[in-house]
């Protein structure tokens, strides 16, 4: 995948989970596609698109939410980095990492975006952020179920092999 793919990739992620994702509700909880998709990038694809579906992502939703910019982008790219840090020693299995690995680092997206989003003014009071984050983690969890181990796959199917050139 080229960077400019991904960064159209995320541009369109995010406006669709800006305006369709709000429909897609369950309870309190929201899917956060961006940052799904982005994980999913990072582990199928490398760490080079995922850092840009991040960074170009998380701008596009800081911009189109009216958040203060860069922190959407700051949450992604930790992740993202995390991310490429659990999925290295994974290399035949990805498609299985892909999974728990959202569901781990969602909470860790969740609560950065909570304490950056307090730190920098928002009157945001919740006694147990976890508690509410909760339902948010397990709804991208299930999506990356269904996402995930497919565009691993057809990556590994589609992508050219390096080999040397002798």
């Amino acid at each position: 995948m080229s960077l400019f793919v991904a960064a159209i990739g995320a541009t369109v992620t995010a406006i669709f989970e800006l305006t369709i994702s709000p429909y897609l509700r369950v309870g309190n909880a929201q899917p956060h596609f961006v940052f799904i998709l982005a994980i999913v990038c990072t582990v199928a694809v490398g760490l080079e698109s995922g850092l840009v579906w991040a960074f170009v992502g998380g701008i596009a939703l800081d911009v189109l939410a009216q958040r203060p910019l860069g922190v959407s982008s700051f949450a992604l790219i930790v992740v993202v980095g995390i991310a490429a840090l659990l999925a290295r020693p994974f290399v035949r299995i990805r498609a299985l990492v892909v999974v728990p690995a959202v569901a781990v680092l969602s909470l860790v997206y969740s609560m950065t975006l909570f304490v950056l989003l307090g730190a920098l003014g928002s009157s945001v009071a919740i006694k147990d952020p976890v508690a509410v984050l909760a339902p948010g983690v397990v709804y991208d969890a299930v999506f990356a179920v269904v996402i995930g181990p497919l565009a691993v796959a057809l990556h590994d199917r589609y992508a050219d092999e390096e080999r040397a050139d002798w």
